[in-house]
């Protein structure tokens, strides 16, 4: 078995690795529900309400893409995996529910919001469990909680003005994600003796 220095440290620093492992999965598995649902959701959505909330949507749809993406890497750094068919857990971790047989937006909008609620919650406690102890953990769950709070603002903003003033405004995705997608690629290093 191979020694998981990123998971020795993080131990090291007072953070039970085991239970951080667990809720970074489960954010994983949520943020791959939440895309699947929102695939599925903008097709449903018809209409100038429905137009101007698939905008809203197709940008949290790839924020949430983004966030599984960024999540990965950490979950494997300190020695965690992920299931390999997560199709069970689908919506049930991200507090989402089966679309309507017609999306209607009165309807859908306290079930997206219930759901960027429920996100807000669970990266602030791994805010909470990493803050000075995990600094990279920290580091990433902060960016993802970033955005995700813009989601809550993004549908917030949309119930407020109502379809027809919602901005068309084209959006940076993952502005506070997208240095941690972008991993440098290890350099070769050559031997080098130390001089005497």
């Amino acid at each position: 078995m191979t020694r998981c220095v990123a998971r020795e440290l993080v131990e090291g620093s007072g953070v039970d690795a085991e239970r951080l492992v667990d809720l970074l999965v489960e954010r994983a598995v949520a943020e791959v529900g939440n895309y699947y649902y929102y695939t599925l959701l903008r097709r449903h959505l018809v209409g100038v309400e429905g137009d101007a909330l698939r905008r809203v949507i197709d940008d949290a749809r790839e924020e949430d893409r983004n966030h599984f993406e960024a999540l990965v890497p950490r979950i494997y750094e300190l020695g965690g995996r992920l299931p390999a068919v997560p199709a069970t857990a689908l919506g049930g971790l991200s507090g989402l529910r089966d679309l309507p047989a017609e999306a209607d937006v009165p309807q859908i909008l306290p079930v997206l919001l219930k759901a960027a609620e429920e996100s807000v919650r669970a990266y602030t406690e791994l805010c909470s469990v990493t803050s000075g102890k995990d600094h990279r953990t920290y580091n990433l769950v902060l960016a993802i909680l970033h955005e995700e709070i813009a989601h809550q603002v993004w549908l917030l903003e949309f119930l407020g003005r109502g379809a027809m003033e919602h901005p068309a405004r084209p959006r940076e995705l993952s502005p506070f994600v997208t240095q941690f997608l972008h991993a440098p690629r290890p350099v070769a290093l050559k031997s080098v003796s130390c001089p005497a």
